[in-house]
């Protein structure tokens, strides 16, 4: 059950209300499309909230500004930041949320909704994260039945695979004894392997999708393969605001792997 009900976002968006200006609804998307793709969420962000209150009902408006908000957050990375990160990735939550209620049969709002849970689920601990886990799935798993060839989706799911198989065997005993946790016996290694793969077959150029599936590939003890897939992370051109840091994590990754003999 979704903790957020229908009523919830307008008055969470009138807090965040930026001035009106002369701009259209079109022209506000158009701005926000542009700005998002030279890598400037916050910016992005302010045309997308704008477009939604031109046009409450536009679903594209409300999963884009999730979209926004999203990479907004994760670049928040000092633990002192981890709050208002947090807080951050809930508002993208309530708008991802909204933009399902608003049409159920797009994949972006469900992808977008997963995204934002599986980010705040990372900083939490094992039984923090099992609670996320059934929402996280569901919604990834959503979006694929939608959008079969959706990277993002293929690779969220892979993410959750990899992440349940690296809780403890305590962690995952208590789940399923006291939180309902049974549907994480679900989870495996392979199918973690299959989707990240996926993910990059579908976008290829897409770093995080790289360096996730090497972190898996080290977890199984597959170290030439992470080298590979590590090498190409360092290789790639930055195309997200958040590779600079993934190609840091690579580097540092790929020398300790180097060095492991």
């Amino acid at each position: 059950m979704r903790l957020v009900s229908v009523s919830v976002l307008p008055i969470v968006v009138t807090v965040l209300a930026i001035p009106a200006t002369a701009q259209t609804y079109d022209e506000h998307m158009a701005s926000g499309d542009s700005l998002y793709e030279a890598m400037k969420p916050a910016e992005s962000l302010e045309h997308f909230r704008a477009a939604y209150f031109a046009n409450p009902e536009s679903y594209e408006a409300l999963w884009k500004f999730a979209r926004s908000q999203i990479d907004v957050a994760k670049q928040l990375k000092d633990s002192n930041d981890r709050e208002k990160s947090d807080s951050l990735y809930w508002v993208a939550r309530l708008y991802a949320d909204q933009a399902v209620r608003l049409d159920s049969l797009g994949a972006e709002g469900h992808f977008m909704l997963a995204n934002a849970l599986g980010r705040v689920s990372r900083s939490k601990g094992g039984k923090e994260r099992v609670q996320y886990g059934r929402e996280i799935y569901d919604e990834s798993a959503r979006a694929l039945e939608l959008d079969p060839n959706h990277p993002g989706a293929h690779h969220i799911l892979g993410a959750w695979h990899a992440e349940i198989r690296r809780l403890s065997g305590v962690t995952r005993f208590v789940a399923k004894t006291l939180l309902g946790g049974g549907f994480m016996e679900m989870a495996s290694w392979d199918s973690a392997v299959v989707h990240l793969e996926r993910s990059i077959e579908l976008e290829p150029d897409y770093i995080f999708h790289r360096l996730e599936l090497a972190q898996v590939l080290v977890d199984l003890g597959r170290y030439e393969e992470a080298q590979e897939q590590l090498g190409q992370v360092v290789r790639l051109p930055v195309t997200d605001v958040d590779d600079p840091v993934h190609k840091e994590t690579a580097a540092v990754l790929l020398e300790q792997l180097r060095n492991r003999n």
